[in-house]
């Protein structure tokens, strides 16, 4: 009964110190998040209004004026999987993955995928079929720093890409964040722009006519490049924030898991040690008893 005793107790030693260390895993995620749900704040408002008037601008060009919507039988497909470098956080790499394959499964383009995180690049690295070529091999590292500059380097190598007639459409995949507790597995088509359709008039593909200032050539030649960048950038963002949230949850729903583990094992710990003290006072009791016969 000893050795069962002291293994009950070393038992809730190492979930004591497995809760602690997912405690302080939760409060450092708590922190990160807040430095990385104040960027997506301030950087989702500006993104979707110039993705709304990238996409109107676009549909008002035709192919021979902008390359990057130009329409394509689509025959090669490049997936940008966007996840994190660490896990610990639940399903939310697992989801981005998953999405990447049900795509390739159901798809019947030549696919590549193009891994911005650590755990797409370990997850898909070994299949050379999958693995696309023009980009620098450690892309994958872009969130040991991220910042716009990176995020406009493999930016313009996608748009390269599409653009040399490599792919014909380019997707990104990444978690979208909506609050600490629920990230959102999104596919957005990233290239050929696609123009917006007319809403709450029931009309479709309704023709807007601009007025180009300069002129339509540095339109398409600068501001809708610096445009992609900032999409490309914003779901970034959102896959960073969106990490912590999921880390943060799933390592307070450790430490709670933990907290009633630990109750179960006190319990099992009580009844085996007052079953050991009854055991005990039997013994003692009954050698008196032999004693006094």
């Amino acid at each position: 009964m000893a050795g069962g005793l002291k293994e009950v107790r070393e038992r809730i030693t190492s979930v004591q110190n497995t809760m602690q260390i997912t405690s302080a895993m939760k409060m450092v995620a708590a922190a990160k998040l807040r430095r990385a749900q104040d960027a997506i704040t301030r950087m989702r408002p500006y993104a979707e209004k110039l993705q709304a008037v990238l996409s109107n601008v676009s549909g008002s060009l035709d192919s021979s004026e902008g390359i990057y919507s130009e329409q394509r039988d689509v025959k090669r497909v490049l997936l940008v999987a966007i996840t994190s470098n660490r896990g610990l956080c639940g399903g939310f790499n697992n989801n981005i993955i998953k999405q990447v394959n049900s795509a390739i499964k159901q798809g019947d383009a030549e696919y590549h995928v193009l891994a911005l995180g650590k755990k797409a690049n370990d997850a898909f690295k070994k299949n050379p079929l999958l693995s696309p070529k023009g980009f620098n091999e450690d892309t994958w590292k872009i969130f040991d720093d991220l910042n716009f500059d990176t995020a406009q380097k493999v930016a313009e190598g996608i748009m390269d890409q599409f653009s040399s007639g490599t792919y014909d459409a380019v997707k990104i995949i990444y978690n979208k964040f909506v609050n600490a507790a629920v990230q959102e597995t999104t596919m957005e088509s990233y290239l050929p722009l696609e123009p917006l359709e007319a809403k709450g008039d029931g009309l479709k593909g309704v023709d807007i006519e601009y007025i180009f200032e300069p002129n339509e050539a540095e339109i398409v030649e600068r501001i809708i490049p610096n445009s992609l960048k900032v999409q490309l950038y914003k779901g970034l963002l959102d896959s960073h924030a969106a990490e912590h949230g999921a880390r943060m949850t799933a390592m307070h729903q450790a430490t709670e898991n933990g907290g009633e583990l630990l109750r179960e094992l006190r319990i099992s710990y009580n009844k085996a040690r007052q079953a050991a003290i009854t055991t005990e006072i039997l013994e003692i009791v009954a050698g008196s008893e032999a004693l006094d016969a």
